[in-house]
């Protein structure tokens, strides 16, 4: 075996059982890293060379280097995220950057964002699970929450909680806005 294909292979497994060691779908690692389910599948099973980016992201969600993710050893002590390396998610809402803040263990569980609002921005979503509850802390800005036929206005420092199993929606209100999100399943 060349040293590609043995990189290759280590990689590969090291990436699956890591993924499985901190209890996470192919899809949860999709929605923390940015990278396409399929793509992590291929890579997991040696059919893909990724790219330094995407081997970024996924070591950004799974929380190991890129030398530890080779090793198979998650990283020790203190672990931060430099406020340029968060995820990001893409795609959802208008006008809105979603930051993960919270670690890729915590995804289903409770899940915690940084939401930044251009003026006029919306994040509108469909229910979550049953039970669940969102708590959204204003930290610049003002928006309007909706929960179901409930809409309140909230300003900087202002704290919501509310259902998020019914049709919800997050938006800046007369500018730009700030916020942090936790998302809580039941």
């Amino acid at each position: 075996m060349d040293q590609r294909s043995d990189i290759h292979e280590r990689l590969a497994v090291s990436l699956r059982e890591t993924r499985k060691a901190r209890g996470l779908s192919l899809d949860a690692v999709a929605k923390l890293s940015g990278v396409s389910r399929s793509m992590v599948s291929q890579i997991e099973r040696g059919e893909s060379s990724p790219t330094v980016a995407t081997l970024w992201n996924l070591t950004q969600a799974l929380q190991v280097d890129f030398a530890g993710l080779l090793e198979g050893k998650p990283t020790a002590g203190i672990e931060v995220t430099r406020a340029g390396a968060a995820p990001v998610i893409a795609g959802r809402g208008e006008g809105v950057t979603i930051r993960i803040l919270s670690p890729a263990e915590a995804v289903g569980e409770h899940e915690v964002y940084d939401l930044a609002f251009a003026a006029g921005g919306a994040l509108v979503s469909a229910p979550h699970s049953s039970g669940c509850r969102e708590h959204l802390t204003v930290i610049e800005g003002v928006l309007s929450v909706q929960s179901g036929d409930e809409v309140d206005r909230l300003g900087a420092g202002d704290v919501a909680r509310y259902p998020a199993d019914r049709d919800h929606a997050i938006r800046a209100v007369g500018g730009a806005a700030r916020a942090i999100l936790i998302v809580q399943d039941s």
